[in-house]
């Protein structure tokens, strides 16, 4: 039964993966060339002790051991890994053995009507980690669990700001979150994304350590296997 289990799981994520990976090759092209054409730098860059201004990691924790990961709010498949992953990769950090960076990136904003949901909402992460980089990660969480689907508006920034204030962020945020102070950056620092296969940017992205992990074959649904096997191996 385990093991009929762990294949059904692996399957399902892996298929999710590469229906994600699809979508995010066509979309990656338009995102390139808005930046080349309309953006001339990175724009504003975030200033906080826990942002790495060059890669836009978003640092949590302070172990030797390095997680990068790179996501999309919208990105469901993005949902299923902190559902999965996400527990583990926390007590990781809470026990001191990895340093968890993650990268807000927007590579579905053309999955928003519009809105530019993606790079709004990685913009709204900046802001939380200028604000305060301690409630990253209940940002985080609480963006998953208000993810919107696909295809639709997705939050307005008033509702952006609300769940930041929520995870302990000042009312200095909002401005941030309206003002879009970050969103130059975020475009441009999407385009940095490490390539898992050479093909094209897919979310999520995993690092360990500074190695690329291929969805479809790295990431079994096992966190033990896939983050602890690979930090201890």
């Amino acid at each position: 039964m385990m093991m009929a289990a762990a294949r059904k799981s692996t399957n399902w994520f892996a298929i999710g993966v590469t229906a994600a990976a699809v979508v995010v090759v066509l979309i990656i092209g338009g995102v390139v060339w808005f930046a080349n054409s309309q953006a001339t730098s990175t724009g504003t860059v975030p200033q906080s002790s826990a942002v790495n201004g060059d890669t836009g990691a978003i640092a949590v924790g302070s172990g030797s051991n390095t997680v990068d990961t790179y996501i999309d709010f919208m990105c469901p498949i993005c949902n299923s890994f902190e559902q999965s992953y996400g527990p583990t990769l926390q007590q990781l950090v809470d026990d001191g053995k990895i340093t968890l960076n993650i990268h807000p990136i927007s590579i579905l904003d053309s999955q928003s009507q519009g809105t530019q949901y993606s790079t709004r909402a990685a913009n709204a992460a900046y802001c939380v980690a200028v604000d305060d980089p301690a409630n990253i990660p209940a940002f985080v969480k609480a963006m998953y669990a208000q993810q919107p689907k696909e295809g639709t508006a997705g939050l307005d920034d008033a509702t952006l700001a609300s769940i930041a204030k929520d995870a302990g962020a000042s009312d200095a945020v909002t401005s941030c979150i309206t003002g879009g102070t970050y969103t130059k950056y975020v475009t441009a620092l999407t385009k940095k994304t490490p390539s898992q296969t050479g093909s094209g940017i897919a979310t999520p992205t995993i690092a360990i350590n500074g190695k690329v992990l291929v969805n479809q074959t790295d990431l079994t649904g096992d966190p033990q296997k896939d983050i602890v096997g690979r930090l201890n191996g």
